[in-house]
């Protein structure tokens, strides 16, 4: 059975900093993309940033420059650090698994989620 554990949220000033982890169980983690989505309040969720299992990178233009995602395919772990934040980036930060990249929240496997604030 495949487990996504989101770890990392937490209430934050804009302009401050969090980093998000996921570990990722029951799956062949270096042969699926993963991607990091957001749902705001009163939103659909959407896509933040992906990497897949060749570590080519795709990011939302709101985030280009202040978010960077990244892969460690021997301990199956993925990490989205975020800097510079803004409070339109509040949500729930839901990790994703897939076998392959995309931007739809169309994603075969997914975490329970963790909340992320930012207050201004």
């Amino acid at each position: 059975q495949v487990h996504l554990v989101e770890s990392g949220g937490g209430l934050v000033q804009a302009g401050g900093s969090l980093r998000l982890s996921c570990a990722a169980s029951g799956l062949a983690f270096r042969t699926y993309a993963m991607g990091w989505f957001r749902q705001a309040p009163g939103k659909e969720r959407v896509i933040v940033a992906a990497i897949s299992r060749f570590a080519s990178t795709y990011y939302t233009d709101s985030v280009k420059g202040r978010f960077t995602i990244s892969r460690d395919n021997v301990k199956n772990m993925v990490y989205l650090q975020m800097n510079s934040l803004k409070p339109e980036d509040t949500g729930v930060y839901y990790c994703a698994a897939d076998e392959r990249l995309g931007v739809a929240d169309d994603y075969a496997f997914w975490g329970q989620g963790t909340q992320v604030t930012v207050s201004s």
